[in-house]
């Protein structure tokens, strides 16, 4: 069983692969962007010098991006769609999948959004390998949260439920990323860093569980 609910994973996953490339409206449509609003806040603030500024800015841009990331998860499929997935893998493997999926197209959003970021606003982080974890950590939590939500607002058709059920819970994670990657920026050892990482991790495998359990119920549905 466990050795099918992977395969079924890495099927679903090379199928989203597969028609990102063929389409590429969403990589293409989230890196214009990314582009836009840091090019918007390079207009506006030039070379940024103050640390909390420059790190809460950064954090809100890759926020909103994972939101409009989100938003074409399951809104957009046809219903048809829907039920030939559930003919063809079971629902936590489909939720999975997604999951997976979007951590990996947020994760390349997230580092070339820093790339252009750090170009244009400037770069205050000392300590680079922490402040990476950091998005690595981020775009998994904001992946994973955003993509159960769409997912019970998909089954409403109404994209704005999925933004006002994501907020009260992305919340939290978005407080302690804030806090771990203005450390990172500042060159905080790393004894500091551990619990922030392992608060971040926690949330993480929350969130998980929470697709585990609930997602066959709307699946069902």
């Amino acid at each position: 069983m466990q050795t099918s609910f992977w395969k079924e994973i890495s099927t679903l996953i090379r199928r989203d692969i597969k028609l990102e490339l063929r389409q590429k409206y969403a990589l293409n449509g989230l890196l214009l962007y990314v582009v836009s609003t840091v090019f918007v806040c390079y207009l506006s603030f030039k070379r940024l010098t103050d640390v909390p500024t420059w790190n809460a800015l950064l954090w809100i841009i890759l926020l909103f991006t994972a939101v409009q990331a989100a938003t074409k998860n399951f809104s957009t499929e046809t219903r048809g769609r829907l039920i030939y997935y559930y003919t063809l893998a079971s629902a936590r493997s489909v939720i999975f999948a997604r999951i997976i999926y979007n951590s990996l197209l947020m994760l390349v959003i997230s580092l070339a959004g820093y790339v252009i970021y750090m170009l244009l606003i400037g770069d205050l982080v000392q300590d680079k390998p922490y402040f990476m974890l950091g998005i690595l950590l981020g775009s998994l939590g904001f992946s994973g949260i955003l993509t159960l939500m769409a997912s019970i607002a998909g089954r409403t058709h109404n994209v704005t439920l999925m933004a006002i059920l994501s907020f009260p819970v992305i919340i939290p994670m978005l407080i302690v990323l804030i806090r771990f990657s203005k450390n990172a920026v500042d060159g905080i050892a790393h004894s500091v860093q551990n619990p922030y990482i392992i608060g971040l991790l926690s949330m993480n495998l929350i969130v998980l569980a929470l697709a585990w359990v609930l997602f066959p119920f709307l699946w069902k549905d």
